[in-house]
């Protein structure tokens, strides 16, 4: 599941991401970062990850695409998780993607907003 949270910065987006994420849950976030993209800023994303599993097929799939067709897009990304395969993903999505990529570990929640806000 994905749940969009707020954070207050106009071109952020927030999401906190439980058990497995399916392909449903990766479309919700297409209308935020073309909201932030047709006012011709970059997106910055706060991916918060508690009891996170990991995606269905279909999920990563769509990620993927999401991932790659935005890859200029993205400023930065926040991922804040609490298990060392999170950190993994991290590195992992680095190549994809021109953003400043940072891992927090979930009890560095706050400076991981922090960070995501700052300029």
């Amino acid at each position: 599941m994905l749940q969009i949270i707020e954070l207050k910065e106009k071109n952020i987006v927030a999401t906190k991401a439980s058990g497995k994420l399916r392909k449903e849950d990766i479309e919700k976030i297409h209308p935020l970062i073309h909201a932030i993209l047709d006012k011709g800023m970059k997106v910055r994303w706060y991916f918060e990850m508690e009891n996170f599993t990991g995606w269905d097929l279909p999920g990563l799939w769509e990620d993927l695409k999401m991932d790659t067709a935005h890859a200029t897009d993205y400023e930065k990304i926040a991922m804040v998780g609490d298990k060392k395969w999170q950190n993994w993903i991290t590195q992992f999505m680095k190549p994809f993607t021109n953003a400043e990529i940072k891992y927090f570990n979930i009890d560095q929640k706050e400076d991981a907003k922090n960070w995501i806000e700052s300029q």
